[in-house]
């Protein structure tokens, strides 16, 4: 005996016993089907050894038992392996088809190493069975990893169908569910009937305890989305079958809640067989706005905050501890949800729409078949973006830099258009990962990252969460020193686009980089660059406050210039800036100053645009009071009366209001120069 391992008859005797439970073990019938069969068959040519060793009842060597020890463990791992296959969820098995397929391969190497140090020919054992052995050794050497041809097409199908987040995934193509193909691919993993389908939940929700609270949030998210799918297709699928034995107990106990419903739809839902799936745990209702915990498990967004808000820390259904209190949205179910509802003629709350509260959308009504119509008219498209929303956040939290540069790019497309896309984008918690990947060193990936934060914050909702995020002093980053100059420009935009909220200009003002990094830009930019970085300052210089900062950063003689700079093409961005900053006593004194603005302004006044001329007034009616001497030079140049009497006539009230100002100041001034405006 060799110190540390089994007495030489116990180790014998063990591999014997574990090599006959393995050989008795059936191969798996519908997932790994050749991997099992190969590994049984091979266990099962190492029983025949480990009998003629115990038949010889002779002493082993040294060398020997080590082999023997390392072969017992690789027998009961073979073992393990397979029960566990068999014991999981098919549907979650599928998706991991590559990585079983290794593990069967691991074990076969395992093997391999063992027989390398097999004594054989010390061996008092049939020829028969030295030969069987001797292959089995050579077999080992030469196995490569097998992935079932059959097993990875039944895989893409489901990845075709579920918003899958997995590195190894690279497919961005999403359909909608095709119940008849689906049915078809779940009759070929063995779920046959309803009790199959409530199994394969079962052992779902297992997986997800097992995996909440590791680290596994992305992994519990996609089980989730299955859960989803089994329980929709199993009420689509088995609709007419009764099923009163599974959920017998559950619409029994759920008849007291149902008082809390409106009486008509409380008739029409205790009428059908709601899937067990779609109620709440805590309320035994079908759920609203279905969220996940930390647990794992899913309930209506009302109901669990409710339980937590009265002060419980534990997950109502399995009593495990929440390591943190936040709520994830199951998309997936609530879409499943709606299509149910949809299925089934039932009347659909604001929650379950597929457009905000308060859009015109949801102001129509709600509820009978119009209501049911509608979404079938626009759930396609929304679910779509859905999926694809939580997928390409998946990329950007678990993918490597290649894949977040790409996922940023095409949430940035995605964001391009449609208020609905924007938020679906942010409600799939897209807005922190893009914020972290503004710090990106790839010149591409910080200004995907940055143009689809810029095209989010136009929806008004998003611009809160953006800064809630943290994410302006990246992007005053980007803007000072960003990789390109259109992350540079698109992060000015944001600025823009984040101050029309009129909080966002206090925050935004109150950082000392903001600002002169934008007057930097405007030095610096392309056309829209520029244009950009002046209606930035402008939005941000409606708060008195930021006039001041906006002209110590030394604009005043940049926009000046721009007005005459035709390359430049903004003259009335930066005349409608000008005119903002002309109303603080330190602009207007620069303005005042400089020796190109009064000529500048006076041509303006007569061949500018509309908005240019009326701006002009603007700045010109500034710079004459208090300052006899730019009015009394205005009242000497010929042009001046008619081109304020034109503005005044013909101009936007706006402009007829300057203009009119303008022309009574000069009055004032009349003497031998000018003859009053009757």
């Amino acid at each position: 005996m060799v110190s540390g391992f089994l007495p030489s008859a116990s180790l014998i005797e063990a591999l014997v016993r574990i090599s006959k439970d393995v050989t008795s073990m059936n191969k798996l019938l519908f997932l790994q089907v050749k991997n099992s069969a190969l590994i049984i068959r091979k266990i099962k040519l190492l029983s025949s050894l480990f009998e003629d060793i115990q038949e010889a009842n002779g002493p082993l060597p040294p060398s020997l038992i080590l082999c023997l020890t390392e072969l017992l463990s690789v027998t009961q791992k073979t073992k393990a392996f397979i029960e566990e296959c068999r014991a999981g969820a098919a549907l979650w098995n599928l998706l991991q088809t590559e990585f079983i397929s290794q593990q069967f391969h691991r074990l076969e190497k395992e093997i391999e190493s063992s027989l390398d140090i097999l004594p054989l020919s010390l061996l008092n054992v049939s020829a028969d069975v030295q030969e069987q052995v001797q292959l089995l050794h050579k077999q080992a050497k030469r196995s490569q990893v097998f992935v079932d041809p059959f097993d990875c097409r039944r895989r893409q199908e489901l990845l075709q169908v579920m918003p899958i987040n997995n590195n190894h995934n690279s497919s961005n193509e999403y359909h909608l569910i095709d119940c008849k193909k689906l049915e078809e691919l779940m009759c070929s993993l063995g779920l046959k009937s309803p009790l199959d389908y409530q199994e394969e939940i079962r052992r779902m929700e297992l997986e997800v305890s097992k995996q909440a609270g590791t680290g596994g949030l992305v992994v519990v998210y996609n089980i989730n989305n299955l859960i989803s799918l089994v329980a929709y297709l199993k009420s689509v699928i088995f609709a007419n079958d009764g099923d009163e034995n599974i959920t017998g107990n559950m619409e029994q106990s759920s008849l007291p809640c149902q008082k809390t419903h409106d009486r008509s739809l409380s008739t029409h839902l205790l009428a059908l067989n709601i899937p067990d799936e779609f109620r709440c745990s805590v309320s035994l209702d079908l759920m609203r706005d279905p969220v996940i915990v930390a647990s794992g498990h899913t309930y209506d967004r009302n109901s669990i905050t409710q339980w937590i808000n009265s002060g419980h820390h534990t997950c109502p259904k399995s009593g495990q501890k929440l390591i943190h209190m936040a709520l994830i949205p199951n998309y997936a179910l609530k879409s499943l949800i709606c299509q149910w509802c949809q299925d089934n003629n039932v009347p659909l709350c604001e929650s379950l729409l597929p457009y905000p509260p308060g859009s015109e959308s949801c102001k129509r009504k709600t509820s009978t078949v119009k209501a049911i119509e509608h979404i079938g008219l626009t759930k396609s498209a929304v679910e779509a973006v859905k999926m694809t929303a939580d997928f390409l956040v998946g990329k950007l939290a678990t993918g490597s830099p290649e894949i977040q540069r790409q996922a940023a790019f095409e949430l940035r497309l995605l964001a391009k258009s449609g208020m609905n896309n924007r938020r679906i984008i942010a409600e799939a918690g897209a807005i922190p990962f893009l914020v972290t990947l503004l710090s990106s060193h790839d010149p591409k990936t910080q200004e995907n990252a940055v143009t689809a934060l810029l095209n989010l914050s136009i929806f008004n909702n998003n611009k809160g969460l953006i800064m809630e995020a943290g994410a302006i002093n990246s992007i005053i980053e980007v803007l000072e020193m960003g990789r390109n100059m259109e992350a540079r420009e698109n992060a000015a935009a944001t600025i823009f686009s984040l101050s029309m909220a009129d909080e966002c200009k206090v925050t935004i003002g109150t950082q000392p980089r903001a600002i002169p990094g934008l007057v930097r830009l405007l030095r610096e930019g392309t056309t829209l660059g520029k244009r950009d970085a002046a209606t930035a300052l402008f939005n941000l210089a409606v708060y008195n406050a930021n006039k001041v900062s906006v002209v110590a950063a030394g604009a005043i003689p940049l926009l000046i210039d721009l007005l005459v700079d035709d390359k430049a093409g903004i003259t009335d961005e930066a005349l409608a800036l000008l005119a903002l900053l002309s109303g603080s006593c330190d602009g207007l004194k620069e303005i005042r100053e400089n020796k190109v603005a009064f000529g500048c302004l006076l041509d303006l006044l007569r061949f500018g645009s509309p908005n240019g001329r009326a701006n002009s007034a603007v700045v010109l009616l500034g710079m004459c009071k208090n300052g006899e001497e730019i009015t009394r030079r205005l009242l000497l140049n010929p042009h001046t009366i008619p081109s304020l009497q034109s503005l005044a006539s013909d101009g936007s009230l706006k402009a007829r209001r300057q203009a009119d100002a303008l022309l009574r100041l000069l009055n004032r001034y009349c003497s031998p120069y000018f003859h009053p405006v009757e």
